[in-house]
């Protein structure tokens, strides 16, 4: 186990969030699969993503591959994004289910809000998706996310195989974990905890981001590092997003590339930090080839009333702590992303090399890695 300088730490606040940005704003828009085709479907899709900043996925790949899945199968769909914003989220849906959509295909900012919006869908016979986090106590019908605590162990596996290329057998880790309001940060958490733990690691840090704020995320991290003095061999950060703040705050005492961090989404920052070695691993949840495919299949299904389908794409369950219930689910199976597999995430369309090879250390590190 080393010990860390982390004076350092305290300089640089401004500005050094640039590595953790994850996304432009979260304006909403919206669009009809019926313009230009023949719908083969009756019914519209009501669709909310949840902001355009913990991730950079929900407007990079989330939207553009639900769209292109409702027109391919010429259903109507609304695809707006609430901003991070429970107000709006609330009015979003109201409008929605006001304007006649007959499934809503949701990603809940918190349960309470997002059991709101499903209460009111309920009411108006409007069956609904959770899509990608559970919403505890909402009663969805059904579910589409990955494996979240595969998802997580992915993570602690990556994390310990890091940490013992770099001879540190044994040692500190701290986490820097999601919302403490997400379904899926808990059981993230679940994943990383457990893989790290029995390789005899001892977490001695263990925060929760609210919201999955980046700039939050800096700031608790930089709070972590200097209570710790530097004391930890590695960091299990439970996104891509908090996975910049992390490294950006290390880069400031010359330790990025030496602890390792994990995050997820692959989103192309993430992807970057893989290449140039100060992100240990980022885990690729094919979002554009199976969940958002999977989601938009389950709601063409469910727009032509044939539960039967649904029921047939469903064959998980995922339970419902707060209801004591299981909800029939459609679980997919993550991939951890090191350096020489992010081509992986190439290959799958979710980025191009012109995104991801911009500068001569990454354009290195592309070609030294297959990225071509």
């Amino acid at each position: 186990m080393r010990k860390h300088l982390f004076a350092a730490l305290s300089v640089g606040t401004a500005g050094i969030l640039a590595l953790s940005a994850c996304g432009g704003g979260s304006s909403d828009s919206s669009g009809s699969g019926g313009s230009g085709s023949t719908s083969t479907a009756k019914g519209k899709v009501g669709v909310i993503l949840p902001d355009a900043a913990s991730s950079a996925r929900y407007e990079s790949i989330d939207r553009p591959a639900l769209k292109a899945a409702f027109e391919k199968a010429g259903v109507d769909y609304d695809i707006q994004n609430a901003g991070g914003d429970k107000n709006k989220f609330q009015s979003i849906a109201e409008g929605m289910l006001s304007s006649g959509v007959t499934v809503l295909l949701i990603d809940s900012l918190d349960d309470a809000s997002g059991t709101a919006a499903i209460k009111k869908a309920t009411d108006a016979g409007v069956p609904v998706i959770d899509y990608d986090r559970l919403t505890l106590g909402g009663g969805a019908s059904y579910y589409v996310s990955f494996d979240n605590v595969a998802v997580g162990t992915a993570m602690g596996t990556a994390l310990v195989s890091c940490m013992q290329a770099n001879g540190d057998k044994t040692g500190n880790v701290v986490e820097l974990n999601g919302a403490p309001t997400d379904n899926n940060a808990t059981l993230f958490k679940q994943g990383y905890d457990k893989v790290v733990t029995d390789a005899g690691y001892k977490v001695t840090d263990s925060q929760a981001v609210p919201d999955w704020d980046n700039q939050k995320a800096g700031t608790l991290f930089e709070q972590i590092y200097t209570q710790q003095k530097g004391d930890f061999v590695g960091v299990a950060a439970a996104n891509d997003g908090l996975a910049g703040a992390v490294v950006a705050r290390l880069d400031t005492a010359g330790e990025a590339g030496k602890i390792p961090v994990t995050g997820q989404d692959a989103t192309d920052e993430g992807l970057q930090r893989v290449l140039l070695g100060t992100q240990c691993v980022t885990i690729f949840k094919d979002i554009k080839n199976k969940e958002a495919v999977s989601a938009a299949d389950l709601a063409v299904a469910l727009t032509k009333g044939d539960t039967s389908a649904a029921d047939a794409l469903a064959t998980g369950t995922t339970k419902d702590t707060k209801l004591n219930k299981d909800v029939k689910s459609v679980l997919l199976v993550p991939e951890a992303i090191t350096a020489d597999k992010v081509k992986d995430v190439i290959s799958a369309g979710q980025t191009t090399v012109a995104k991801l090879c911009t500068t001569a250390e990454l354009k290195k590190a592309c070609t030294e890695n297959g990225v071509s």
